[in-house]
C-alpha cells in the first residue's frame, strides 16, 4: 500500500517539572521468581488485574519455554501459581517464549502471543480457558490452552513480540507480528463457530517502515493506531489503507518499543528509548489539528542509549500518564514515573528509583496496571533471588 504522509504543523515542547519521588507512596515485591519448578523466570510484561487477581507471562522458566502465572492475595500476603506451562521439546506446538501480557477477551478466558513455537517456530496465538469451579481438584478444573494460530513466517507474519491482543465491539482480535514476509504484520483473527481464522491486515515495509514491537489501538470508527520503531500509523477502516502519522526522530528521540494509548479528544501518546534531549528518549503526545498532527514532546527522558520505555504508557480517569524506564534513575536501574497533567503542563514524579538488588528487582520493561483504589503494579526483569529472576512489584497510594 502506498504511505501518504501529512503536513505537520509544528514541533512544540512542553515545559516540564522535574519532582522528587514521591514519599507518600509504598513499594514492595509481592512475588520473586525463583526459577526452580513450575515457578517461571525473567517476566518481560506486566500483569493483568481482573477481581482482585493479577495473571501474567514469564518469557522462560517452566520446562524452558515460560509460563502463565496466577497471583491472588491470601491472607496479606501474595500466593503464586502456575496455571499454564508451555512446553519444550523440539516441536513446542502450544507456544515458546511469551513477551507479551495474557489479557480477558470478552468470553472471560484469557489470550496471548508467545514469540516462539507453534510447528514452524514463528509463534502462536493462545487461548486459556479457566476451570469449571476454582475449588475442585481434577484435571476438569485445570486451565485448558488451545492453539488458535500457528504463524507460518508468510504473509500471516510470525515471531509476535511485546504487544497485547485488543478486542472490538464484534468480538475480533488484532495483534502485531514483528516477522514474515516483509517485517511484521497487523493481522486480524475472526471467529466463525469454534475456529478462528487469523488475516493479516497490513505488511510492513523492511526498508522504510521498520517493525511493530508493540501492539494497536482502535478508535470508536473501527480504525487502527500503532507504533513501529521509526513511526507512528493509523490503518483506516474498512480497507487499511496506512497514513504515517509520525516519523520518530529528532526532538523525539527513536526507536519506539512502545505502543499508544489514546484519551478521549482523540490525542494519541507514546515514548521512544533513546534519543531526544536527554538521551534516553521521549514521553510524547500527538495532537490531532484538521487532518494532521501536532507532535509535542511531553517529557526527554535522561541516562543512556536505550534506557527508556520497552511498554506503553498506562492512563488513569484524570488523564494521568504512568510508566516504566529500563536503565534510567538514580542507579540506572529503571523508575516508575507518572506525569500528572495541570492544564497544558506535565509534571514529571519518579514514583520508585529501583536499585537493581535482589530483593527489589531492577531493568523493568513492562507496563503500570492501574487498580481503581490507584494501587499500581509491574515487574522487572531481574530480581528476586540471586538478583537474576525477577519480581512483580505493587506500589500502594
Amino acid at each position: 500500500m502506498k504511505l501518504k504522509s501529512l503536513t505537520y504543523l509544528g514541533l512544540l515542547t512542553v515545559v516540564t517539572l522535574l519532582c522528587p519521588a514521591a514519599h507518600a507512596q509504598t513499594y514492595s515485591v509481592i512475588h520473586e521468581f525463583s526459577g526452580v519448578g513450575n515457578d517461571g523466570s525473567f517476566p518481560i510484561s506486566g500483569v493483568t488485574l481482573r477481581n482482585g487477581v493479577l495473571y501474567g507471562t514469564t518469557h522462560d522458566g517452566g520446562t524452558g519455554c515460560g509460563t502463565v502465572y496466577q497471583l491472588s492475595h491470601q491472607g496479606s500476603d501474595w500466593a503464586s501459581k502456575a496455571i499454564y506451562i508451555f512446553h519444550s521439546g523440539e516441536y513446542r506446538s502450544d507456544g515458546c517464549f511469551p513477551f507479551a501480557r495474557v489479557v480477558f477477551g470478552p468470553d472471560a478466558h484469557l489470550y496471548g502471543t508467545t514469540f516462539e513455537g507453534g510447528g514452524a517456530n514463528g509463534g502462536v496465538v493462545f487461548e486459556l480457558v479457566p476451570p469449571i469451579s476454582a475449588t475442585c481438584i481434577t484435571a476438569a478444573c485445570e486451565w485448558k490452552q488451545n492453539v488458535i494460530h500457528l504463524f507460518t513466517f508468510g504473509s500471516d507474519g510470525s515471531n509476535p513480540e511485546y504487544g497485547d491482543l485488543v478486542w472490538d465491539p464484534q468480538g475480533n482480535i488484532y495483534g502485531t507480528t514483528s516477522g514474515g514476509t516483509g517485517k511484521g504484520t497487523v493481522f486480524l483473527m475472526t471467529k466463525s463457530g469454534s475456529i478462528w481464522t487469523e488475516t493479516p491486515l497490513y505488511q510492513f515495509n523492511p526498508n522504510t517502515e521498520g517493525y511493530p514491537a508493540n501492539g494497536v489501538i482502535l478508535d470508536n470508527k473501527g480504525n487502527v493506531y500503532g507504533t513501529t520503531e521509526g513511526l507512528v500509523f493509523e490503518l483506516a477502516f474498512p480497507d487499511w489503507t496506512e497514513t504515517v502519522l509520525q516519523d520518530l526522530g529528532g526532538n523525539l528521540g527513536g526507536p519506539s518499543y512502545s505502543g499508544l494509548v489514546a484519551d478521549g479528544s482523540g490525542n494519541l501518546y507514546g515514548a521512544t528509548n533513546d534519543g531526544g534531549s536527554g538521551g534516553a528518549g521521549t514521553i510524547f503526545q500527538l495532537s490531532p489539528v484538521g487532518n494532521a498532527y501536532i507532535p509535542i514532546v511531553l517529557y526527554s527522558l535522561s541516562g543512556g542509549t536505550g534506557c527508556g520505555p520497552y511498554a506503553s504508557l498506562s492512563m488513569d480517569s484524570s488523564g494521568n500518564l504512568y510508566g516504566t524506564t529500563y536503565c534510567t534513575g538514580a542507579y540506572q536501574q529503571g523508575v516508575v514515573f507518572k506525569l500528572t497533567k495541570t492544564g497544558d503542563t506535565w509534571t514529571y514524579t519518579s514514583l520508585h528509583d529501583f536499585t537493581g538488588l535482589a530483593d527489589e528487582g531492577g531493568e523493568p520493561m513492562s507496563q503500570v496496571t492501574i487498580d481503581s483504589d490507584g494501587t499500581l503494579y509491574g515487574t522487572t526483569t531481574h530480581g528476586g533471588p540471586m538478583g537474576t529472576y525477577g519480581v512483580v512489584w505493587m506500589i500502594k497510594p
